[in-house]
């Protein structure tokens, strides 16, 4: 039966029984209302460790004024009969006055990686991210920790924290989960529309766009761009945040497509905010 374990000192406890019996521990940190996506996580995260541990905490630092914080879907008790069925041990699932007692006057300031890309428009946002995950490395101590590719900006985020800041730990990204028809799987996609929902393929077919196009020779970066805003922007209903071609490990600017790029886009479908992104390399399409 899956443990649930709602304050700090809990989770030192059971973290110390879990050393003591000689067990790696992996985490898998989510915001709840999982889907598949997450799941594939703990699945991965069961294949890897002795045991394994999900956090459940929509994290208050990463929402900026005017975003989704007090409607973003919950559903813990949805949540943790799939993570029971999944065979995962422990859910971390702490109120936020257990995270946060007080006002937070420190955090972890990730510099230009929170500012570009998704940063760029929700301001705070990676600081937040990066905050939260480091308290839960902290307080949980993984030997490894678990996310999904289609957030590849946090992924980013998190190996420069990890790497910059010497956690003791290894991290493993895993791939993006879809519907079929290409839709990356989101918590977020609950809010949408019918209508919203069939229009938000144009972000899976733009990177496929983007794929076909690098794929047969195209190297400059601002005519594939330039043909993925295009296509988004013809889509009712369709918000265009950024469609961008940028260096796959440091998210730096590309103008040639020389070597391994990640292509990622973000959407809007009225109040709805989706990412999704691919790596692509212009040996092969099939990255």
């Amino acid at each position: 039966m899956t443990r649930v374990i709602q304050t700090i000192a809990t989770a030192r406890e059971w973290v110390r029984e879990a050393r003591a019996s000689g067990e790696t521990i992996g985490l898998v940190p989510t915001m709840g209302f999982l889907h598949d996506g997450h799941l594939s996580l703990i699945r991965r995260a069961r294949q890897r460790s002795g045991r394994v541990v999900a956090s459940i905490f929509v994290n208050p630092l990463q929402f900026g004024p005017g975003e989704d914080f007090e409607r973003y879907p919950r559903a813990f008790e949805r949540d943790l009969a799939l993570l029971e069925r999944e065979g995962v041990n422990a859910v971390f699932a702490p109120a936020p006055g257990e995270m946060y007692p007080s006002p937070p006057t420190v955090s972890v300031s990730i510099g230009r990686l929170g500012e570009i890309l998704c940063g760029a428009s929700r301001p705070g946002h990676f600081r937040g991210v990066a905050t939260v995950v480091a308290k839960l490395f902290h307080i949980l101590e993984p030997d490894r920790a678990f996310f999904g590719q289609k957030d590849a900006q946090q992924v980013a985020v998190i190996r420069a924290m990890v790497r910059e800041l010497n956690f003791p730990l290894e991290l493993e990204v895993c791939p993006t989960v879809r519907e079929p028809d290409g839709l990356a799987m989101s918590s977020r996609n609950a809010y949408l529309s019918p209508e919203e929902r069939a229009n938000a393929t144009v972000l899976f077919r733009s990177l496929e766009r983007a794929r076909s196009l690098i794929a047969g020779g195209a190297r400059d970066a601002a005519s594939v761009e330039r043909e993925m805003r295009e296509m988004i922007q013809a889509v009712p209903g369709a918000e265009l945040d950024y469609a961008r071609v940028v260096d796959s490990k440091n998210l730096d600017d590309v103008r040639q497509i020389q070597s391994e790029v990640l292509v990622a886009v973000a959407v809007r479908f009225g109040k709805t905010r989706l990412i999704d992104n691919a790596i692509l390399a212009p040996e092969s399409s099939e990255k």
